[in-house]
């Protein structure tokens, strides 16, 4: 099938296919994290759409996964910032997939804390990319996996957000606000079949982090994606710290009473 850019019309509902291969809607494809997911599931023949902002790298990738065995691939180059773009968007997908078993939402930006301090317009497109986006297209896929009975929304949020530090406050709390409403929508719907996934990583070697200090020492992304794979594929809701080393080191910093954090540099 010729591949994308975009469709914004309510297409025709999704055909009804077989479950095997699985059908994949990834977020923010081009993430590190979510093309080291993909590559995993193309090599598992399975049906994957992805969207992105960039054109180019989304038709790049996706003659990777076709050579790596995915059973189909498709794309649709999109600003996953236009809230009013998401139920179009989301529709043509599913319907060029034949259906959904898994919502991958991968995408996100870091943002510059020093900016975000004193430029609000810079603080609230850190929150509107990270949360607000999320929300809408969640909001969507969740009622859509309710009217079918089944699915899995898999949620890329971070460690960040378990905690507020100085360093990273805006990015962190644009986390935060989203693993609180992945919380709420799981408690939701997961009585009704559909599993929810919250996923925090702490820091990786992906593009987006090549230029943080100390990068050389962060997980690497294959290892990651490889958790994050096999966490989806049990079909089972919850909140994973990958690496898992992770849940024990928040457990601590969540613990350390605010009279020592606020004199920590963190």
């Amino acid at each position: 099938m010729a591949e994308t850019t975009i469709a914004l019309e309510t297409p025709l509902p999704p055909r009804d296919l077989s479950h095997n291969p699985k059908r994949y809607l990834v977020l923010g494809a081009t993430s590190g994290i979510a093309e080291a997911t993909c590559r995993i599931w193309a090599s598992e023949g399975a049906n994957i759409f992805l969207v992105g902002r960039s054109e180019e790298k989304l038709r790049a990738m996706a003659g990777d996964l076709r050579v790596r065995g995915a059973a189909f691939v498709d794309i649709a180059a999109a600003d996953l910032d236009r809230l009013e773009d998401h139920p179009g968007l989301l529709a043509h997908a599913i319907t060029q997939l034949g259906g959904l078993d898994v919502a991958y939402l991968a995408f996100g930006i870091l943002g510059e804390q020093p900016k975000a301090e004193t430029d609000v317009a810079h603080a609230e497109q850190i929150l509107h990319t990270n949360l607000t986006a999320p929300v809408s297209m969640l909001t969507w896929l969740a009622n859509f996996c309710l009217k079918q009975g089944r699915g899995t929304l898999a949620v890329l949020s971070s460690v960040a957000g378990d905690r507020g530090r100085k360093s990273n406050y805006v990015y962190g709390a644009s986390k935060a606000g989203l693993t609180a409403f992945v919380d709420g929508l799981r408690n939701r719907i997961d009585r009704e079949g559909v599993a929810v996934l919250t996923i925090k990583p702490g820091p990786v070697k992906t593009a987006m982090t090549a230029s943080m200090p100390g990068s050389e020492k962060f997980a690497d992304v294959n290892a990651v994606a490889k958790d994050i794979a096999n966490a989806i594929a049990k079909g089972e809701g919850g909140v994973m710290y990958v690496p898992a080393k992770w849940r024990p080191i928040m457990a601590v910093v969540r613990a350390i009473p605010d009279s020592v954090f606020k004199k920590l540099n963190l």
